[in-house]
């Protein structure tokens, strides 16, 4: 299982490599468009900021390889927000492979903005994503921006308002959440998303 692992600046690509490593996947980081020749899967991790990231899938190519691509993406915690057409951090256009925007969490009462920490995952339909995935599952969270609920959103989360944790569209997913991080919740997106047997 040959997955090509996108480096676009974020310091989370060991351990999500490693994850896959767990589960029995190849992974591999790539820095260009072409290094994405054989891969079966592609994962967007991602942990900074959104205009620098992007500013960096555009040096490799990936802006334009991505959106021709039938090979299936995950994008994870940044990666899942550049899916979408724009981001309000740093008023920047994403990938637009996913409709909606990405806006800034509002702090409030016992609402603290970056959202940190285990917060519990709510299906929303059913997906094979999802699947051994139970209603209330925990997740580790690390964000401060986020994407309203939407005919693509699989699974929300409460932190002050609903947001969008888990959203796919045909080959193109997204986890707001760290699933390399997410103990035996996110070890079970991964394997639903590799389609390693449990």
């Amino acid at each position: 299982m040959d997955v090509a692992v996108i480096d676009a600046g974020g310091a989370n690509l060991g351990s999500v490599c490693y994850a896959l490593e767990r589960l029995g996947a190849v992974p591999r980081i790539v820095r260009d468009a072409d290094a994405l020749a054989g891969a079966v899967r592609i994962v967007l991790p991602g942990v900074g900021a959104a205009r620098p990231a992007m500013r960096a899938l555009r040096k490799g190519g990936f802006d334009i390889a991505l959106r021709d691509s039938e090979i299936p993406l995950l994008g994870i915690c940044l990666g899942m927000q550049l899916l979408f057409e724009h981001s309000e951090e740093g008023d920047t256009a994403c990938l637009g492979l996913l409709p909606g925007v990405v806006r800034r969490m509002l702090p409030g009462p016992g609402v603290r903005v970056p959202h940190m920490g285990w917060n519990r995952l709510r299906p929303l339909r059913e997906d094979p994503l999802l699947a051994g995935i139970e209603d209330g599952a925990f997740a580790y969270f690390v964000h401060g921006y986020a994407v309203l609920p939407d005919a693509h959103a699989i699974a929300g989360c409460r932190h002050g308002d609903v947001f969008s944790a888990v959203v796919r569209r045909a080959n193109v997913a997204g986890a707001q959440f760290h699933p390399e991080r997410s103990a035996t919740c996110g070890a079970r997106i991964l394997r639903n998303f590799v389609g390693v047997p449990a």
